[in-house]
């Protein structure tokens, strides 16, 4: 099957089907049809997945690989990381350009199975239960030529104003940074709310400060921003805090502590 190229597709619009309906791929999808391009089909393991996803953009479902359509320009896998090799090994190659999502799997993972491929890494935090808008996510992207990548730099610009070039080993060190600051952090939230949650207090007294938090990085670096006992070597209120959690709460407590203190030795009175 012949490829469209660069410019034909600018011209023409895109035909999208997208391999997958979970937080990433929803949230894609939804974003997709905003800007207009034509997501033909979603694919998910189970059906009721799929055609919750489809009715959202007004595409086709489908559970089966073996049903993908082959006159798509675009093909998104947005699965499991474990699944992104065996998915694309599934689908025969079409000449088509095949992307994957994920932040730590590199590009090659499509080598011997589609000749034209790449990455569209949206690098945020998604649930299916709230809508994201695409505009400022940024968007890193890789392609397998020069002429890919300026095809997904094209649908990316469609998505978001913030699209950036990075390696797959970027893209790794990305991930990783990532869960730094979103998913440690957030299960760092959850156990605050487990805190207060035991004194008879809602969550919703720390979002002033963490609102706060957050503000102060538009203008310090996360080291400038740090504050607390830990900052401070105060080890009579760190004392204090240890006692009163539990085996598992106090243990990150105190590696948590330690790291601030190493890192901030010069704070020490």
């Amino acid at each position: 099957m012949g490829t469209r190229s660069h410019r034909q597709m600018e011209a023409t619009g895109m035909k999208v089907v997208l391999i997958g309906a979970g937080n990433v791929a929803t949230n894609l999808a939804r974003s997709l049809h905003k800007a207009g391009i034509d997501v033909a089909q979603v694919y998910s393991h189970t059906m009721l997945h799929a055609n919750e996803l489809a009715g959202m953009v007004d595409a086709d479902a489908t559970d089966n690989l073996a049903e993908i359509i082959a006159d798509a320009d675009i093909y998104i896998i947005s699965v499991k990381d474990d699944a992104i090799y065996d998915v694309a090994r599934a689908v025969p190659d079409n000449g088509a350009l095949w992307l994957h999502t994920s932040g730590s799997i590199p590009m090659e993972v499509f080598d011997g199975s589609h000749s034209r491929h790449g990455v569209l890494y949206p690098m945020q935090s998604f649930s299916k239960q709230v809508a994201t808008d695409f505009i400022e996510v940024p968007l890193f992207i890789e392609g397998n030529s020069e002429e890919v990548t300026k095809q997904i730099e094209t649908l990316a610009r469609r998505l978001s104003h913030n699209v950036l070039h990075a390696s797959s080993e970027q893209r790794r060190q990305l991930h990783i940074a990532a869960v730094f600051a979103c998913n440690f952090a957030n299960h760092l939230w959850t156990i605050a709310s487990d805190v207060l949650q035991r004194a008879g207090l809602p969550f919703d007294v720390m979002l002033p400060l963490i609102s706060t938090t957050i503000d102060k990085l538009r203008q310090l670096t996360p080291a400038e921003s740090q504050t607390g006992p830990a900052m401070r070597h105060d080890h009579h209120v760190m004392q204090s805090h240890e006692a009163m959690l539990d085996n598992d709460t106090r243990a990150i407590y105190h590696i948590l502590s330690a790291n601030i203190m190493k890192r901030h030795e010069q704070n020490r009175l």
